[in-house]
């Protein structure tokens, strides 16, 4: 049999498919743990599939819809037995969509969805609150099995929340019913009240004397107690 060459198809074939798996492997170890929280991929009839769908860019991959930079667009975890999402959770931060319904998760988990500023469609059971509340949503839509929490709200708009942050700080939103106070460019510290930039040299050089002395004077106890014992 005669020899084949490095650049012959019927070389080529067969090395192409092997460095398309592989990078499919290495693609497939990269995929975000919260995408598989629960076994099972995402329904056909899930909200999260139709909009994954919608756009040819997105691909589903066990419970998550991707873009091709591999980040969390939509989350499907219903019907996983879940009392709260876990701590891989913040993981889908960049979500536009999560189903959560068919799960006894607890009623007070607000919290749980800080930084979540991309969110615009949270499906729920019946029996748990919108996170926030309804003032954090622009419509809240009951449904015979779940409810919908549509288009998020940004506070910061909301008469007198302005108020709630330092005349160097603004307000900005942090999640649902969430929001934070940010200090401008070249304020900093408590209440925004220091200005310039934060010297890491200073803290550090504090730190480090700080540490240094607490060394010395620790080796010279221990050291006179080695003599009198």
């Amino acid at each position: 049999m005669a020899p084949r060459r490095l650049g012959s198809p019927s070389f080529v074939v067969p090395w192409a498919a092997t460095l398309l798996l592989a990078l499919g492997a290495e693609r497939a170890l990269a995929l975000p743990e919260i995408c598989m929280l629960c076994p099972g991929s995402v329904r056909d009839l899930s909200q999260v599939t139709l909009y994954c769908k919608r756009t040819p860019e997105l691909m589903l991959h066990s419970r998550c819809c991707l873009n091709q930079e591999g980040t969390i667009v939509g989350l499907d975890l219903q019907n996983c037995s879940l009392k709260d999402p876990g701590p891989n959770f913040p993981q889908a931060h960049t979500a536009v969509i999560i189903d959560l319904q068919a799960n006894p998760l607890k009623d007070d988990f607000a919290k749980t969805f800080r930084g979540f500023t991309q969110l615009q469609t949270l499906i729920l059971s019946q029996d748990v609150s919108c996170p926030g509340g309804i003032n954090a949503w622009n419509t809240v839509t009951f449904y015979k099995n779940n409810q919908t929490c549509q288009g998020q709200r940004n506070l910061c708009n909301s008469t007198g929340d302005q108020e709630m942050c330092p005349e160097n700080g603004s307000c900005v939103p942090d999640g649902p019913g969430l929001m934070e106070c940010v200090c401008a460019d070249g304020f900093h510290g408590y209440k925004c009240m220091r200005q310039g930039s934060f010297s890491l040299v200073t803290f550090f050089g504090i730190l480090g004397s700080t540490t240094l002395s607490i060394s010395i004077l620790l080796w010279g106890t221990q050291r006179r107690k080695a003599k009198t014992s």
